[in-house]
């Protein structure tokens, strides 16, 4: 599923850095305002290259550091040998929580709302309904994809479980509904729960809107601990669930 992926991936960044040296080598390449070599990482800290090279790559694997290959300055065409193999801290953020949050995704929803809200004169809670539900759109619309095609069936459940795990909801299918055992956003919600609510409605109710087949259709349940949003499935035509 996207979103166990996407906190796998989370997982392994944040657990690379818990060893010391290695850590100690990415807040080293960090702080540089230009690329570092193996050599620099191993005269920084002491260790042979081999070394700095093995924790090197494996913070470029993890995609916390960027590779560049380029030659030493003044060093050029034939006989000049091979490019350095250089390392930068590449943009990704560090973070890691669990149960996960989506925190950024609520600020660029409230973000663009106010802009609406401001720009058109629309109410707030209308703009911040809009605006979850474009995105909700664009999540079906990805799971269309995903399904490849498919008009309806499983392929579209597990599609829209897929999008909605991604965004941190931690969708459980349970055959005759959906249960989102996560909400995104959670400490907001603990203040702002009607807001909250409805923005996790209105995107969610976007998702189902683009995939007609898979029987979808939300409705907000709230229950302790998990999202206030579930997922009915209607029953086809030959009865099933």
């Amino acid at each position: 599923m996207g979103r166990s992926e996407t906190q796998a991936n989370r997982l392994a960044r944040v657990a690379a850095l818990g060893e010391p040296l290695r850590r100690g080598i990415y807040l080293y390449v960090a702080s540089e305002p230009g690329a570092v070599s193996r050599d620099q990482a191993a005269g920084r800290f002491g260790v042979s290259r081999a070394v700095a090279a093995f924790h090197l790559d494996k913070l470029a694997d993890l995609g916390l550091l960027e590779v560049e290959f380029r030659r030493p300055p003044g060093r050029g065409g034939p006989g000049a040998g091979r490019p350095a193999k250089l390392y930068r801290a590449s943009a990704r953020e560090v973070s890691f929580s669990f149960p996960p949050r989506e925190y950024e995704l609520a600020g660029r929803l409230l973000a663009e709302a106010v802009t609406v809200s401001t720009r058109d004169g629309v109410p707030l809670r209308h703009a911040v309904n809009d605006t979850a539900a474009t995105v909700g759109h664009a999540l079906g619309r990805k799971a269309l994809e995903e399904a490849g095609g498919a008009a309806s069936g499983e392929a579209l459940v597990d599609a829209a479980c897929d999008v909605l795990s991604a965004c941190a909801y931690e969708p459980h299918d349970e055959g005759g509904e959906v249960v989102l055992l996560n909400c995104p956003f959670h400490a907001l919600a603990q203040d702002y729960r009607d807001l909250v609510c409805g923005m996790n409605l209105a995107l969610v109710t976007g998702l189902t809107e683009e995939l007609p087949g898979s029987g979808l259709e939300a409705r907000l349940d709230p229950q302790p601990g998990g999202c206030c949003v579930r997922l009915s499935r209607r029953a086809s035509p030959d009865g099933r669930a």
